[in-house]
């Protein structure tokens, strides 16, 4: 289109997969930081692991310019499909990255993560649950279903969040014929009814302790190891460990090392390894529960 912001960032964006692909470990000087430590860190995980990144293919779509002066605002969106092998066994992983950049007179100066987020407030009251005689079969092959067709796209049937993940977590639990129970009372039970639903649908905090605690209808035992999960389970996060549950995954595959790959949304992904190493989230102190649906 020969706009000149576009030839900085397209060939950032190839540098960028250079970087991940190559063995060099020099620093990216259009990368926040912390990104760069991240890409570092993930790199060293493969390692281990016994995986390498095979390829990377990135599609761009700037959605948004702002100019002032010489310099020009771009945000926008790339997809990146990633094939690696790990321990002789392939597997894509996709995800979807909003960020944005920064250019003065045509060159590069900074290319982050859009920071524009809405959460709901993680704190809200994990609520009390209520006793029945409620059994349910867990589908895990509809919930998996579900997770791959929707993992990158949105239900029309419920509430967008733009921190959707454990909306989506929720759906894909519904799909595999989770019951619902606790309506209306939003601090109850887990469910989702046209305009509401209960802040253990839809915040990770509160879904965390939902699952801990539930003796009826949708119901999981917590597990000492990733390797324990099956198809469908389910993986909350706290990234700082400081007692806040932030995000929440679903299970849908398994690497070669046989650990699960996991779908998510916010940042939308599909397949991607569990232990989220390759988030800016991420800190050393991150805890993790893992959820096996009963």
């Amino acid at each position: 289109m020969g706009r000149v912001w576009e030839k900085a960032l397209f060939s950032h964006i190839e540098q960028w997969i250079d970087y991940q692909l190559g063995n060099q470990n020099k620093r990216l000087p259009t990368m926040v930081p912390q990104e760069t430590e991240t890409l570092y860190r993930s790199r060293c995980s493969l390692h281990e692991r016994k995986g390498s990144l095979l390829k990377v293919k990135a599609s761009v779509e700037p959605y948004r310019l702002q100019r002032m002066g010489e310099q020009e605002h771009i945000t926008y969106q790339t997809v990146l499909m990633k094939l690696y092998k790990v321990n002789g066994k392939y597997h894509l992983e996709e995800r979807v990255l909003h960020r944005t950049a920064k250019t003065h007179d045509g060159h590069l100066i900074i290319d982050q993560p859009n920071t524009e987020q809405f959460s709901m407030d993680a704190r809200c009251p994990i609520g009390n649950y209520e006793k029945t005689d409620r059994a349910f079969h867990y589908d895990r092959h509809a919930a998996v279903q579900y997770a791959e067709r929707w993992w990158n796209d949105y239900n029309p049937a419920y509430r967008k969040f733009k921190d959707n993940c454990t909306n989506f977590i929720s759906q894909c639990l519904r799909a595999g014929n989770a019951p619902m129970r606790g309506m209306p009372d939003r601090g109850k039970g887990w469910w989702h009814q046209k305009q509401s639903w209960s802040y253990s649908w839809a915040v990770a905090h509160s879904f965390r302790w939902y699952l801990s605690g539930s003796t009826s209808g949708l119901t999981a035992v917590e597990a000492e190891d990733a390797k324990e999960l099956g198809l469908g389970d389910v993986i909350c996060y706290d990234f700082n460990g400081d007692g806040n549950w932030q995000h929440s995954t679903i299970v849908t595959a398994f690497d070669g090392n046989n650990e699960p790959l996991v779908n998510a949304q916010t940042e939308n992904s599909r397949g991607r390894y569990w232990k989220y190493e390759d988030s800016t989230a991420w800190t050393p102190n991150i805890r993790y529960k893992f959820f096996r649906i009963t």
